[in-house]
């Protein structure tokens, strides 16, 4: 569970104290790979939470999926359409996804508590 928030502090520690700026022609790849980086993190948490977590799967997806939403980005630029918009129609889905499933995850888990608690008092 500490390694993807470890990441999204360091992230955002990043860019909260760097002020670097990214060319316009190059803000359809940002915004893909920030959006493909939220959904390796989003899924990181839920697999730790189911836990199914594995570090190698976590770190290759987060890079892969980074690359592989850039390179997407860049072939539609390269044949004239916005072709990076499949991406984030994917990715968003499974952030949406996963979000939902860490949310039903932590609801289940308070109710149980909940329960177990009446059911000790009893």
């Amino acid at each position: 569970m500490w390694l993807p928030i470890l990441f999204l502090i360091i992230g955002i520690g990043l860019g909260l104290l760097t002020d670097i700026r990214i060319p316009e022609m190059y803000a359809d790849y940002l915004s893909i790979a920030v959006l493909a980086a939220f959904d390796t993190l989003f899924g990181g948490i839920r697999a730790y939470l189911e836990e199914k977590f594995d570090e190698k799967v976590f770190l290759s997806g987060f890079f892969f999926n980074i690359l592989l939403a850039a390179l997407l980005a860049f072939i539609g630029v390269q044949l004239g359409i916005d072709l990076y918009l499949a991406a984030v129609f994917a990715f968003g889905v499974r952030l949406f996804q996963n979000i939902a499933a860490i949310r039903r995850f932590v609801i289940d888990k308070k109710y149980i508590s909940k329960k177990l608690a009446k059911w000790r008092r009893k």
